[in-house]
Order: C-alpha cells, then structure tokens, then sequence
C-alpha cells in the first residue's frame, strides 16, 4: 500500500499541520504515537465523517480501506476542546454525528466539514465560538519558561490540556524528531546525539515502542510497513 501525503503549515496559532492523504489500494500501515490531537475528516461510503482523535501513547497496527481523501488538522501541543476531555480520548477517538450530508454535530450547533483549504478558518471559527482553546502552561513548560504556578497547579493543567504527563509528551515527539532524522539519511549514531538518548540501545526500544520499527527498518532496510504521516518538527527544548 502506498498513501500519498501532502501537507502544509497553518496560519492559526491553534494548528501544527494541514494534512490531507490518498491511497488507491487498501492496506496496513503502522500508526505512530502523537502527543496532540487531531481532527479528521474522510467519505465512508458517500457519506462524510468528522472524526476527534485523542494522544496515541505507543505505535500500533492499522488499516487503510481505499479512499479519495482524508483531511487532518493536527493541533498544537497545548490545544485542546474543553467538551472532548483528552483523558477520555487517550488512544482513542470519537466520530461526531451527522446534522446534514455537509455539516456535523459539534457542542449543540451543526459545522459544515472543513476541507485542506478552509481549515484555518474552521478552527479560527471554534475559537471565536469557545469550542477550542489554548493552555500557554503547555509552551511554558515544553519551552522551560518560567512559571509563576506551583509545580502542582502547572502539572495539573499540563495534564487537563494535553492528556499526556510532561514526560511522555517529550518522550513521544523525540521518538518522532528521530525517526525524521533516520529517514533524512542521518547515521543511528547521529540520531542518537541530536535527539539527545543515551545510546543505540535507548533509541531502539523507544522508536519500537513509539513508531513501531527498528532504526534499520525506518532507514528503509527491509520492507517495512508504511508509517503514518510525519512531518518534520524540530524536538522540544
């Protein structure tokens, strides 16, 4: 299977990435863990579905059915919606039900689906309407800004904002900031001191765990399954 991505950077400070895929002929690909949510929306059957998906916390097994397009809004690190709370979409999702053959439930009013093109303007219109919002203790910390809350109060709202402790966030977008390393080309070695693990060993079990290959499969050695989107992002202070 081959699924084709394409992506581009947002203007709203809300999102990470716009990203939309294609794929001619279904297959497995490997889901890799993402510390942030995402919003996606895809035709099943002539019907359009708009789905909410929480933190992946490890790589798993996944499948692709043929399809023209899925369009995804990965938000950043910190946003969040205070009616979806993340710690019940921790490796999870939920499909929001349909108002119209172009619209969707979402927070008591019906939006039409968002597309590659307008996604910006959806969430800056969930913005406006208080259906999404930031956390900046989720920057601050990831950043190593000073804070004037207690460790406690910090943690807390970390945690209320992203799903994820502070360490598994950080654990999470190394595993990813690697992996997009090793398939640049870079050496395992260079891997492991830019993306800041103690050795080889290190670097091996986390990308099994967070990405679901080895370092050699992710340098193309093999015939390893395809990844999910990755995009490159530079790791957290």
């Amino acid at each position: 299977m081959a699924m084709i991505f394409e992506s581009r950077l947002s203007e709203s400070p809300l999102v990470e990435r716009v990203w939309r895929s294609s794929s001619a002929i279904a297959g497995p690909f490997v889901s890799m863990a993402l510390n942030r949510m995402q919003l996606v929306v895809w035709s099943e059957n002539g019907r359009m579905k708009f789905t909410a998906r929480g933190p992946e916390t490890r790589a798993t097994p996944a499948y692709c059915p043929v399809h023209d397009e899925f369009v995804g809004i990965v938000l950043k690190c910190g946003a969040f919606m205070p009616h979806l709370p993340l710690g019940d979409l921790i490796d999870g999702m939920v499909t929001l039900p349909e108002a119209t053959n172009r619209s969707f439930w979402l927070h008591g009013s019906a939006w039409q689906y968002p597309s590659y093109d307008n996604a910006d303007t959806f969430i800056e219109r969930l913005a406006r309407d208080g259906t999404i919002g930031f956390e900046p203790v989720v920057d601050a910390e990831l950043q190593g800004y000073p804070s004037d809350l207690s460790l406690r109060s910090a943690q807390r709202r970390f945690l209320r904002a992203t799903g994820l402790t502070h360490s598994a966030v950080r654990q999470i977008e190394r595993a990813r900031y690697a992996t997009v390393l090793l398939q640049q080309g870079k050496s395992i070695f260079d891997a492991v001191f830019a993306a800041g693990y103690f050795d080889q060993p290190h670097l091996t079990r986390s990308l099994r765990y967070f990405i679901g290959q080895t370092p050699a499969q992710i340098m193309g050695k093999g015939t390893p399954a395809q990844l999910s989107f990755l995009y490159k992002t530079p790791p957290f202070r």
